[in-house]
């Protein structure tokens, strides 16, 4: 790392695994959040088996959430409804230990070695600890858990205790437990309040889940028995269903077959005692929101007895509770017969061609390799059995952001899928398209035409409640269809487009031209400007003219227009379906056409730069330099009104521009453009490092661009932002693979050209990773004097262009490229920079080629208990 960087948190040398020895209970949140497990549809957090010590307990079920009416102190027409917030499902990874009747207690009791590990080409989490009891006796306690890739709906907890030096009393309980209503949650962290219902949230901090009071998950039919319990329950005002069931191997002698545990169902609680034989007995102990399987018996000296949960969560919005239960029940009847120790095999071998397809290789200084996996491991966790569910701001590792699905997605999870594995691609794209006739609805309350995607949602309904910040985000259309485009673009997917895919370019471009105006009155005459909305920037909103806005709107527009037009030359009888389905006039065509070429897209002459809105160089400068530390980030030390009166950014708004619509902007407006606006932002969004570093790189600060990178890279691994807690920054993370390939190996795909204009980091030896392109796969490996490609799966050629030269690659040798330098390298930037990055040394600061007007008043401090005299 640079100097002045962070100060890393080391999780050992392997880069496949972390590794964490000791048990740290003020680090409990941040590794739950790190050592999650995941599959797109069921996520566990790192919560230790035991319970303690405890972070905030997390099972969730991608779209299982909860509703309830947003009460808006002042309401108008309009305003976002309904709250949306996904729900805990009940937890059944919980396994307590008793030696002795002693509890194994990870905050009170004797630890003497402990060694936790996420292995990232196995897809589990391994514990092993040694106990010392009260009485003397040492205990190995050793767990291992995953969360299937291979079978969407299945967990599996095994837990294996060893008396190392005497015999022992020993007791397994293993439980099942709602916890989003029994609410057992740590209450005392620092800065929470605690709601009606015993639960915790951080106060004022808009990163965080709400807080539900009421009932939310209402018990239905259960079936139990001495090894299997199945539960399910309907939420309470979503009408969703859930239900959890769970199978128990219970092995005295690992190397033997396991006791055979009475399988009887029952819908009541059981208590009697079962013989299990060989000294060991069984009991259920069943309620409406915990039930209990105890196993008892004596572990002599060096015997190991191992306890195997598996664990299968199915839910629906339209299946009824019974079709709940029987679903789990089949599911574990399926997994039941398959031969121990095939799940762990079929989800290494599901890695292994995950990584093949999608691993980067770095030859980088230590650590960097392991983040990069760690980073890459999250995007697989979050979208890889999604299946036509949404792609959560934090996956399914943590209740931050409610669940919420938001543009994140699109934009930074997106080009990683589409270029790695197209499936998981079109399936999140699916999600989109299932939200259409709501959309569609919402653009209608807003008295405009087309579709209106939500800017956060979990149903499909708008679910923000601050509209400013929220609704006029109206570049969500724009993002999801930039999306769409560059999906097809690489997997030449126009079966998409005609299977319905293209409504959502028609929808979002007739909002748009219902949206924008002429400035001349008339369709055609003057520019096509768009006013009150908000860009990417959440630090300036209901804007005129935002460029980002404007910008991706005009992609919009454009690729509308293609989709239709394409389809009435190729595919006449889609075209006609299409046609008569969206009630679809040429005019209405030939008038995207002309809003895209007549789009406002805001540039100063004097500054030599493009604003970010149409006033936005009118503001004053907010003096980040002056701001403390502890006055970050803004939004949770600012009124919102004190924030959107200055030049100051959350996160890269123009800068993502352009990198997204790249071939619109001179390499010399990116220079200009980045050098004005990183001295502008904060940072205070995790999304806003990596877009920096890409750009960075491009013009030629290739430093700051790596600087950019390693904060990028530990955002969640060294809780940077400090709310790792709440579960992974999966854009983030996301964006991780934009930096490496699109940032250092310079690749674009503007125009439907895959292009390449390196930037290896100057102590890197050797960067390597594969693409898939229209249904071939190529690797690509950049070194200091070259770049190299070769076809590794299909038998379709693969055009590429480096520096402006095409090649070919085909089935024969690899091509190498020679390369004259790893682009321009304009030394040390000497801007601000201050949002993010520590700055060394102190001293005025001024950017180059752009100078930067200094702020005219003081910056506002926030002096609580007191009110400011007003100037006289």
């Amino acid at each position: 790392m640079n100097p002045g960087m962070e100060t890393q948190r080391s999780f050992g040398d392997d880069p496949w695994k972390l590794v964490v020895r000791g048990i740290d209970p003020a680090l409990a949140g941040e590794d739950e959040t790190l050592f999650s497990l995941a599959n797109g549809y069921l996520g566990l957090r790192g919560n230790h088996e035991e319970g303690l010590p405890l972070g905030s307990h997390g099972t969730f079920v991608n779209g299982l959430h909860e509703t309830w009416r947003i009460q808006h102190a002042e309401n108008a027409y309009g305003f976002a409804e309904h709250g949306q917030t996904i729900v805990n499902a009940p937890d059944a990874k919980t396994i307590r230990i008793y030696v002795d009747d002693e509890r194994l207690n990870l905050e009170t009791s004797e630890i003497r070695e402990v060694t936790r590990t996420l292995d990232l080409r196995a897809g589990t989490c391994t514990r092993s600890l040694v106990w010392l009891t009260p009485t003397g006796k040492r205990v190995r306690v050793d767990t291992k858990r995953m969360v299937s890739f291979v079978h969407r709906h299945m967990a599996t907890v095994e837990m294996t205790v060893t008396a190392l030096d005497a015999d022992a009393e020993l007791t397994f309980s293993s439980l099942v437990i709602n916890r989003q209503d029994l609410a057992r949650v740590n209450t005392e962290t620092p800065g929470a309040e605690v709601g009606e219902a015993g639960q915790t949230r951080a106060m004022n901090d808009p990163r965080q889940s709400e807080m539900l009071t009421d009932r939310v998950l209402n018990p239905g039919p259960h079936r139990h028995s001495m090894s299997r319990t199945i539960m399910s329950y309907g939420v309470n005002n979503s009408g969703m269903k859930v239900a959890v069931g769970v199978d128990h191997v219970f092995a005295p002698d690992p190397d033997r077959e396991p006791l055979q545990l009475n399988t009887g169902i029952s819908s009541g609680a059981l208590s009697e005692m079962q013989d299990l034989g060989e000294g060991w007995h069984s009991r259920v102990e069943a309620g409406p929101d915990r039930v209990r399987h105890l196993f008892q018996g004596t572990a002599y000296e060096g015997q190991t007895v191992r306890l195997t949960k598996t664990i299968m969560y199915h839910s629906s919005a339209t299946s009824a509770l019974t079709e709940m239960v029987d679903r789990c029940e089949q599911s574990l009847e399926q997994l039941a017969i398959e031969p121990a120790g095939q799940r762990w095999r079929a989800q290494r071998a599901f890695l292994d061609d995950f990584w093949r397809a999608s691993g980067v290789e770095v030859d980088a200084e230590p650590g960097v390799q392991q983040s990069i996996n760690w980073n890459l491991f999250q995007l697989a966790q979050a979208a890889a059995r999604a299946d036509g569910r949404g792609i959560p701001a934090k996956g399914l590792t943590g209740s931050g952001y409610s669940g919420h699905y938001f543009w994140d997605s699109e934009i930074y999870v997106l080009p990683f899928l589409t270029y790695t594995t197209p499936r998981w691609a079109r399936n999140a794209l699916r999600a989109r398209e299932r939200m259409l006739p709501r959309a569609r609805a919402r653009a209608a309350m807003l008295s405009e035409n087309g579709a209106l995607f939500p800017w956060r949602t979990i149903n499909g309904e708008e679910a923000s409640a601050y509209y400013a910040a929220g609704t006029a985000a109206y570049h969500i259309n724009a993002d999801i269809t930039y999306a769409l485009a560059r999906y097809v673009s690489a997997t030449g997917d126009t079966g998409f487009i005609a299977g319905g895919a293209s409504d959502i370019a028609v929808e979002t471009a007739r909002l748009w031209s219902s949206l924008g105006f002429w400035s001349g009155g008339a369709v055609g005459e003057g520019q096509f400007h768009i006013h009150g909305v908000t860009g990417p920037d959440e630090y300036t909103t209901v804007v005129n003219d935002n460029l980002f806005t404007n910008v991706m709107a005009q992609f919009n527009l454009r690729f509308a227009v293609e989709v239709v037009r394409r389809g009435m030359r190729d595919a006449p009888a889609d075209y006609w379906e299409l046609v008569e389905r969206l009630d679809l006039g040429e005019d209405e065509v030939d008038n995207w056409a002309m809003a895209a070429e007549h789009m406002c897209v805001p540039y100063s002459e004097e500054s030599g730069v493009h604003p970010q809105d149409a006033h936005f160089l009118e503001r004053e400068m907010w003096n980040l330099e002056a701001t403390p530390p502890e006055q970050k980030p803004l939004l949770l030390h600012f009124h919102p009104l004190v924030i959107y009166r200055y030049q100051v950014l959350k996160q890269a708004d123009v800068v993502l521009a352009l990198l997204l619509a790249s071939d619109e902007f001179t390499l010399e407006q990116k220079r200009a453009d980045f050098e004005y606006y990183d001295a502008l932002t904060t940072g205070d969004s995790s999304l806003s490092a990596v877009v920096q570093s890409i750009i960075a790189a491009e013009v030629g600060y290739q430093d700051l661009a790596y600087r950019y990178f390693e904060h990028a890279l530990r955002v969640d691994l060294d809780n940077l932002h400090r709310n790792a807690s709440d579960g992974v920054h999966v854009a983030s993370a996301g964006g991780i693979w934009m930096t490496v390939v699109q940032g250092f190996a310079g690749m674009r795909d503007a125009g439907r050209k895959l292009s390449f204009d390196p930037r290896l980091p100057k102590h890197w030896g050797r960067l390597a990773f594969s693409l898939m392109w229209r249904g071939s796969r190529i690797s690509v490996e950049l070194e200091r004097d070259a770049i190299s490609f070769a076809l590794v799966e299909g038998d379709t050629p693969v055009t590429v262009h480096v520096r402006g030269r095409a090649f070919d690659i085909g089935e024969s040798e690899p091509t190498r490229v020679e390369l004259d330098g790893q682009g321009p390298d304009l030394g040390e930037f000497e801007g601000l920079s201050a949002g993010i990055l520590p700055r060394d040394g102190e001293g005025e600061h001024h950017v180059p080629t752009v100078e930067v007007p200094v702020i005219t008043t003081s910056i506002p401090v926030k002096a609580p208990f007191t009110v400011a005299e007003p100037e006289l």
